[in-house]
């Protein structure tokens, strides 16, 4: 049976999609097949990190109203045959799914893919409850900003529910010339926290140059953030990486 992985934050502009985006990816060139399924409705973005923009035609309503099945509606990656983008509804609210419905799709995800990285919108409201619905895991991506420091802290309060192991910190866009002063923020947070660390992103200028294209990091020759991702990647398949040393 597969894993159900949601990523999280208290805030936005951490970085989240790219990361589901991205390791996902990267799960899916280790050979695992990978569902990435976005739970951000109404402001769904997934598709342009993955580069899958109006690729999707059916969305996750539609599998759980019996429109059409999870086959149908989950869309292969162009480049990455184990990669797959099961999008969010754009014309309806958090509020409007249905809860135990939308965890009616799970099991059938679990047979079908290794892993399904679930994009849970910002914040702690009703879009994170239901990103939550059938977690395994969680990971909570956040900055090396107070605010998003604090923030992370709050929201793994929510995640009590999850047992010890299952909640992991990803300290995402970390300048390299600020790393070694923020060493001890990175720590506090970690011992606030109680958690983990997954890994740290390093900020990478290129970024934001290949978001614009809409071209995944992974599937370019990208050797920085990128690494990072893959070694997270390795972590939550449950192979040994070092964590990536920032310089």
């Amino acid at each position: 049976m597969g894993q159900v992985i949601t990523v999280v934050s208290g805030k936005g502009g951490t970085g989240k999609t790219s990361f589901t985006a991205n390791v996902g990816m990267a799960l899916a060139q280790m050979g695992h097949p990978t569902l990435c399924l976005d739970c951000d409705v109404g402001l769904r973005n997934l598709d342009i990190a993955l580069a899958m923009t109006d690729r999707a035609v059916m969305d996750f309503t539609d599998v759980m109203n019996g429109r059409c099945s999870l086959e149908e509606a989950a869309v292969r990656h162009p480049g990455q045959k184990n990669l797959f983008l099961l999008t969010a509804p754009a014309g309806l609210g958090a509020t409007d799914i249905d809860r135990e419905a939308f965890r009616s799709l799970f099991p059938e995800i679990k047979e079908k893919f290794d892993y399904c990285l679930v994009d849970a919108p910002a914040g702690l409201g009703s879009g994170f409850q239901l990103a939550l619905a059938r977690a395994d895991r969680a990971v909570v991506v956040t900055t090396t900003e107070a605010s998003s420091l604090r923030d992370a802290q709050r929201t793994v309060m929510e995640l009590g529910w999850l047992e010890r192991g299952q909640v992991h910190l990803v300290v995402n866009r970390c300048k390299r010339k600020l790393l070694k002063s923020l060493h001890q923020t990175i720590d506090d947070a970690i011992d606030s926290a109680g958690l983990p660390l997954l890994g740290v992103i390093p900020e990478d200028e290129t970024m934001p140059l290949y978001a614009g294209r809409g071209v995944p990091l992974l599937s370019t020759n990208n050797n920085c953030a990128a690494k990072a991702y893959r070694n997270i990647a390795k972590r939550l398949d449950g192979r040994h990486a070092a964590l990536m040393r920032i310089r």
